[in-house]
């Protein structure tokens, strides 16, 4: 795990994902993003889905943190567990070869946090990430073994709306980072370079940037959107 850790260390992570009805949601056109941003120079990758992480293994020798999440989400989604919800799941993803497992870490509806984690990292032998949205649930996820905690779900659950102001939640990794001894993730809202080097300045162990380098579709826009007024 600790050489694992020392690839991604202080590194830009890409999260590539598509979902159904986007245009980049045909798999040619997902590992033709994929390629473009390793030739960019990712060091990592977050991936969804048992065959975009096979797929992807068989061209590079990247870690790959994984996940599964239902395509299309349901209407409620941020009031459940949708982030790689079961050990059927995450044995999936880690048979498919991702590195890291990453799984919601929010406790919600239910979720047996304690057993997951253990049969994860017992039964698999990967190390965890936990995707929080609150510093509660960051603290919580440390206890339970986590060896990863990750801001991916502030302002994306129904109890942290008001942090989805289209701004990482600094305030959060800052507490998470100042609280742990392990690896914390800024996930979320990453638009800009300033926000990847407020991030690693504030004790980030590394950046997840998803839709600001993978979705043109909200790339386009974000920059129309600002054009509207002119």
């Amino acid at each position: 795990m600790t050489e694992l850790f020392n690839k991604l260390e202080k590194k830009i992570i890409i999260s590539a994902q598509a979902s159904k009805g986007e245009p980049v949601y045909e798999d040619k056109c997902l590992i033709s993003i994929i390629k473009s941003v390793v030739k960019g120079g990712a060091e990592g990758l977050r991936l969804a889905g048992a065959e975009s992480i096979r797929e992807t293994k068989k061209i590079y020798d990247i870690p790959v943190i994984g996940i599964t999440k239902p395509d299309p989400l349901p209407d409620n989604w941020r009031e459940i567990v949708y982030i790689t919800p079961t050990f059927s799941d995450a044995r999936e993803i880690s048979e498919a070869g991702a590195d890291i497992i990453a799984i919601d870490g929010t406790g919600r509806n239910g979720q047996n946090l304690e057993e997951l984690i253990h049969k994860v990292k017992n039964e698999l032998n990967k190390p965890v990430m936990a995707d929080i949205s609150t510093y509660e649930e960051g603290i919580a996820c440390d206890r339970l073994g986590a060896d990863i905690i990750s801001t991916t779900l502030s302002g994306y659950t129904t109890h942290t709306l008001d942090k989805n102001n289209n701004e990482p939640d600094f305030e959060l990794l800052e507490k998470l980072v100042n609280t742990l001894d392990k690896p914390v993730i800024l996930e979320g809202r990453v638009w800009t370079v300033e926000h990847v080097q407020r991030a690693l300045k504030s004790g980030a162990f590394a950046v997840v940037i998803g839709s600001a380098v993978t979705r043109p579709q909200v790339i386009t826009g974000r920059f129309v959107e600002s054009a509207r007024d002119y």
